[in-house]
């Protein structure tokens, strides 16, 4: 569990020194318009979430999980350095569609084989650990970007070369990573019920927790958005970058302790507070656009981060039995990218005949919608998590 936490952080060292860079490079250097911005992350997301549910029940089907974790991080790193050769925002397309594609593949598998790494009433401290060490990467990388980027200003191209490095020693650090056995699972046993034939259906405490969570997704636009707005509001490309480490460094400090916390608090309960926080945030990108707020909003929103990003999947896990854990893990993951695909048209479109208030205000009032609906759900007893001491009220079918 702990070198998947390494290969992590290494993978997202170099995504996230190209992360905030695309964008610019694509509206800077290629000339895009905002709504192709939107278009390319929102078909690069949604494009690794379409994958994560196959790849999830493919793992579940073949009861192995690493070779698709390998070939999805082999795929992410091969893509980065032949962005240099992008000469139209349709080759950028392409080849973010790759990189997505690889993440794609290892997601579900991966976070299944955190699941069965640890003990039930550990979930969320292990998700949060991992979240934290991927994130730390999100911090280093924007920090290697930032600092290239004040020697070399504009030289886009041989940064997306130099990003391909540390993803190359990810995947070579994936050798010696070891997948628990079918039917391994440390701690006490499982208390999630097995429904339907064999066990392996999904309770419907997950399709319940799933279609709240949709409605969030549907308004969560790509964090590109959060970056323009920066850029938008005068802050400079170094400026951009500065903002965007600051976010992870937050997010990084917060995730293992939200981890920790949901694990002695009602779940459920804490993710919806965080989608709360979200809505928050994010009206005040809406309303609030000076320079000094904006420090503010990204830090806080580093917080929401940290109280949904590990804990959304360890609610996931907590609400399906092990045999389909990979499945359920693809559908949340697939869920989520679809409508963030959506959900970034959506945003460009409204950014480019509204303004940047309307998109902001769309995803706000998602996350509002969502958040009210899991903690209805909660106070119902219909959602409660199902580990130890915390089972449904109701039957699952």
């Amino acid at each position: 569990m702990l070198l998947l936490g390494v290969v992590s952080l290494l993978t997202d060292i170099s995504s996230e020194m190209l992360y905030p860079i695309v964008p610019l490079f694509l509206t800077a250097v290629l000339h895009a318009p905002m709504s192709v911005v939107g278009l390319v992350e929102g078909v690069a997301e949604g494009t690794a979430s379409l994958l994560k549910i196959a790849s999830g029940w493919i793992s579940d089907r073949i009861g192995r999980r690493k070779p698709l974790v390998v070939w999805g991080y082999g795929l992410s790193a091969a893509s980065k350095p032949l962005l240099a050769l992008a000469r139209s925002w349709q080759a950028v397309l392409l080849l973010r569609f790759t990189d997505r594609t690889g993440k794609g593949l290892r997601t579900a598998p991966r976070d299944a084989v955190i699941a069965a790494s640890c003990a039930e009433d550990t979930r969320g401290a292990a998700f949060g650990m991992h979240r934290a060490l991927d994130t730390l990467g999100a911090v280093i990388g924007p920090a290697v970007a930032l600092v290239y980027l004040r020697l070399l200003p504009g030289a886009y191209r041989p940064l997306f070369v130099l990003a391909a490095i540390p993803a190359a020693a990810g995947v070579l650090l994936l050798r010696p990573v070891r997948e628990p056995a079918a039917g391994a699972h440390k701690g006490r046993s499982e208390s999630v019920p097995a429904t339907g034939r064999k066990g392996k259906s999904l309770p419907v405490e997950f399709r319940r927790f799933t279609m709240a969570y949709a409605v969030f997704a549907a308004g969560n636009s790509s964090d590109v958005f959060l970056l323009l707005k920066a850029r938008h509001v005068g802050f400079s490309e170094s400026g951009v970058l500065l903002l965007y480490l600051f976010y992870n460094v937050v997010y990084a400090l917060a995730a293992g302790p939200a981890g920790w916390l949901s694990d002695r608090l009602p779940r459920v309960r804490f993710f919806a507070s965080g989608l709360l926080w979200f809505a928050l945030v994010y009206a005040g990108f809406a309303f609030f656009p000076q320079p000094a707020a904006v420090w503010i909003l990204f830090a806080l929103y580093g917080f929401y981060a940290a109280a949904t990003e590990g804990v959304g999947r360890a609610c996931v896990a907590d609400f399906s039995p092990p045999q389909s854990r990979g499945t359920a893990m693809g559908i949340f993951h697939t869920i989520n990218g679809l409508l963030v695909l959506a959900a970034s048209i959506v945003a460009g479109i409204l950014w480019d005949r509204i303004g940047p208030a309307a998109a902001f205000l769309y995803g706000s009032a998602c996350a509002l919608w969502s958040a009210l609906w899991l903690l209805r759900l909660d106070t119902r007893g219909q959602q409660a998590p199902l580990r130890a001491g915390h089972r449904s009220s109701r039957p699952s079918g």
